[in-house]
């Protein structure tokens, strides 16, 4: 295990260059600090955040690079001052591992909006040494940005909910959407939309999946448990749908149209955009005007939301639906993934590949 003073050299898969293929390599994890968490990890979850990384899609790569930000892992050491959590706990990393503590968004508990913040992966912490994901053997992580991973929730299952279940439940919680009763539409159902479906449903809403063609419809309808179901290309039942959604939670990471959602959309209600895409969006100003109606964002969520989230899912028996891999077929994986190939998530399991191999 190592001790508290000497750095640790470890195993992860890396990209190297804009190609976005991964393959091992040798890193030093930083030395472990008094409020530091050394953690073993037993799986990670795969992202379609993580192919923008790899494959330079926003111009901010930094090689070599691992990624992995929905990672769940055991403690195996933890600093002196560490008062959250102690070995043998089973814990999950998320997004990010560090923000600056004193700016607005952090004293108001919602550090994922600090302008400082600092990403698991592809960033640099204050020392100037670089952060990296994971799909590795282990991490260290300030205790601020562990959280613990509810008893009788596996680690597989867990692993998701620490990017595509917390991004859902952010919005939900932070514009009063947890209410019973409502009327809300998940456009795109991937990973997080998925999640979307399923976490809105255990709040009471009634839940309209909107998807390109119908290809998805038996999923939603019969495994997920959406009440509807609407072809965005189908003029006729759009039109039929107008003003009937308080809210409507876009995934979709691609380029794409708004006008045909808002248009969906109550007075006040709410187009929350969460895909991550490089190309500027647009709209004409009168569909927003015409209802006062709402275009925003939101990202992840804090630590405490995570928190929340968690046991929410506990206690509504939520899981992610996924495909467990091992790390020799993680570059499969993520062909797969862009190709939408995949029934939700994937997760590495970590813990049982051999990461020295190819």
């Amino acid at each position: 295990m190592g001790s508290m003073e000497k750095g640790r050299t470890i195993v992860g898969w890396a990209a190297t260059d804009p190609s976005g293929v991964l393959a091992p390599q040798t890193f030093t994890l930083r030395n472990t600090g008094p409020e530091d968490v050394f953690i073993k990890v037993m799986c990670c979850g795969i992202c379609h955040t993580d192919i923008h990384q790899i494959k330079n899609h926003l111009g901010m790569s930094r090689y070599p690079m691992v990624p992995g930000h929905e990672m769940v892992g055991e403690v195996l050491e933890v600093g002196s001052e560490v008062t959250k959590f102690k070995t043998g706990d089973i814990v999950g990393v998320g997004l990010l591992v560090g923000c600056c503590r004193s700016c607005r968004a952090c004293d108001a508990d919602i550090e994922q909006y600090c302008n400082k913040k600092i990403w698991s992966y592809n960033d640099v912490y204050t020392d100037g040494n670089p952060t990296q994901g994971g799909f590795a053997e282990s991490m260290i992580v300030d205790q601020k940005f562990v959280v613990k991973i509810p008893e009788g929730m596996s680690p597989e299952q867990a692993a998701p909910l620490l990017c595509a279940g917390v991004t859902v439940y952010s919005p939900l919680n932070h514009f009063g959407l947890k209410k019973s009763g409502l009327k809300g539409a998940i456009l795109g159902l991937g990973g997080v939309g998925h999640m979307g479906v399923k976490i809105s449903k255990a709040m009471g809403h009634h839940v309209t999946v909107i998807s390109s063609s119908d290809k998805k419809k038996v999923e939603a309808l019969d495994h997920l448990g959406a009440d509807e179901y609407l072809v965005s290309s189908d003029s006729s039942t759009m039109e039929q749908a107008a003003d009937s959604f308080d809210y409507i939670i876009d995934t979709v990471p691609v380029n794409h149209p708004l006008e045909p959602y808002l248009s969906l959309l109550k007075v006040d209600g709410k187009l929350i955009l969460m895909g991550v895409i490089n190309t500027p969006l647009q709209f004409i100003s009168p569909m927003v005007m015409l209802g006062r109606k709402v275009i925003t964002g939101s990202f992840i969520g804090s630590m405490k939301e995570t928190e929340e989230m968690l046991e929410f899912c506990k206690d509504e028996g939520l899981s992610s639906m996924i495909e467990v891999v091992k790390m020799d077929y993680v570059n499969t994986a993520f062909e797969r993934l862009e190709k939408n190939d995949v029934r939700y998530r994937f997760v590495v399991d970590v813990a049982g590949s051999d990461l020295q191999q190819q």
